[in-house]
């Protein structure tokens, strides 16, 4: 059979695009794919400023069977409450005694004292406070993430807290006792008389263990008063935990910015809390009646401490500085919260391998897979087309594949 060039010549083109192809891969395979940075950061003075993970949870969709299609949404456990997963959040129960609670009552932590809270404006999660004390002991409510691998990061909490006198409602991230943020609430100093609506912020150390984890005795703890009533609305509180440095903002005002030795240099998570155990001069109580910490949401966007996350932005940020593969963080500002209800989650292509899942293999991986895949099965297409165009005018056969990679099954694992 004679050659037919013109054959031939149709394959050019697609040749030349693959060749181009090969030697210019996609820039980006996804948007934020080299992660967010937050507004009031500065990323060329400190690169570190770039957030490489996020975790984004809005517990407004947490409700029995419903909004189970929400990515930043995972299932949830018997009672509703999504609990398990590697971007999830764990309910505690456990007690402490009098002694280590350092008040007039121990605490128990209960998780049946988490609980969603449905329609109307206090829809989000509850932590509870009970009233009184049973067996020495006052009830009270703690979340956590499960992720224990946050290192420097802005975490972001929008909540509305009680006005019932005698509880401590607290938004922070810990190591330990001795590497601490602190944002916490004590309803007993709120006076809706003259407007004075305090919050406390503290770095725990080794200087304020030293005191007797007395804070006040450092020069790492501030108590501000709030512009508004945190109690008759939600506000975002949020704790940016930076090298060598920590901010607070509410509504994002900046509160105040600590320093110094006491600043944490570990890995650690986020903790919601809300207890009383009727020391005077902190939480008082116990509450007269049960008292409610209501939170809608929390964003976390930080670099992780796992090497295998690090060298998976290394994977996926081809360049940092091609359109898109930054993304700004949304900022809420004083007396507008509707950058908080907006998540880089719910937008389909902005957390591709940002934030870990229960597949054994990351997305980012996947695509950059799938991408060379594609394109060398367009190369033996291709090659076997030209050797079908020259040589016969028998119809090509593939050849059978066989299947090599693992399957994209689920593993549960927990950092």
């Amino acid at each position: 059979m004679p050659i037919r060039p013109h054959h031939h010549l149709h394959l050019l083109p697609l040749l030349t695009f693959l060749l181009l192809t090969l030697s210019n891969p996609p820039s980006a395979l996804a948007d934020c794919e080299c992660g967010y940075i937050a507004s009031t950061t500065n990323r060329s003075a400190h690169p570190t400023l770039l957030f490489t993970d996020l975790l984004e949870t809005d517990f407004t969709r947490l409700a029995p069977g419903a909004g189970a299609d929400n990515s930043h949404h995972p299932p949830y456990d018997e009672d509703g409450i999504w609990t398990r997963g590697h971007t999830g959040w764990a309910r505690q129960a456990f007690n402490v005694s009098r002694e280590r609670a350092r008040g007039e009552y121990g605490e128990v932590f209960d998780v049946g004292n988490v609980r969603v809270v449905e329609g109307g404006e206090g829809v989000g999660l509850e932590l509870v406070v009970r009233s009184g004390v049973v067996d020495g002991m006052v009830a009270g409510a703690e979340l956590d993430t499960e992720r224990l691998d946050l290192r420097w990061g802005t975490f972001r909490a929008v909540m509305k807290v009680s006005r019932v006198r005698g509880t401590c409602a607290a938004f922070f991230w810990y190591f330990n006792d001795t590497q601490e943020i602190d944002m916490e609430f004590l309803s007993q100093d709120f006076n809706p008389s003259n407007g004075s609506y305090p919050v406390n912020l503290v770095l725990q150390s080794r200087e304020a263990a030293l005191a007797g984890y007395d804070a006040a005795q450092t020069g790492n703890f501030v108590r501000t008063d709030l512009p508004f009533d945190p109690t008759t609305s939600f506000h975002e509180y949020r704790i940016d935990y930076l090298p060598g440095r920590v901010f607070f903002y509410a509504d994002g005002a900046l509160l105040a910015a600590m320093d110094g030795p006491a600043v944490p240099s570990s890995p650690g998570h986020l903790i919601l809390q809300h207890w009383s155990n009727g020391n005077p001069r902190w939480s008082g109580g116990p509450p007269a009646e049960d008292a409610a910490l209501v939170v809608r949401s929390v964003k976390a966007y930080f670099n992780s401490s796992l090497g295998q996350r690090q060298r998976d932005w290394e994977n996926r940020c081809r360049d940092p500085a091609a359109p898109g593969a930054v993304c700004v963080i949304p900022d809420v500002t004083p007396g507008e919260l509707g950058a908080a209800d907006w998540f880089f989650s719910d937008q389909g292509n902005m957390t591709n391998n940002q934030t870990t899942t229960t597949f054994e293999q990351s997305e980012g991986s996947r695509l950059k897979q799938l991408w060379w895949l594609t394109v060398g099965w367009l190369l033996l297409g291709a090659k076997s087309n030209t050797r079908g165009a020259i040589c016969s005018d028998h119809p090509i056969h593939s050849a059978s594949r066989k299947q090599t990679g693992k399957d994209d099954g689920y593993e549960q694992r927990r950092h």
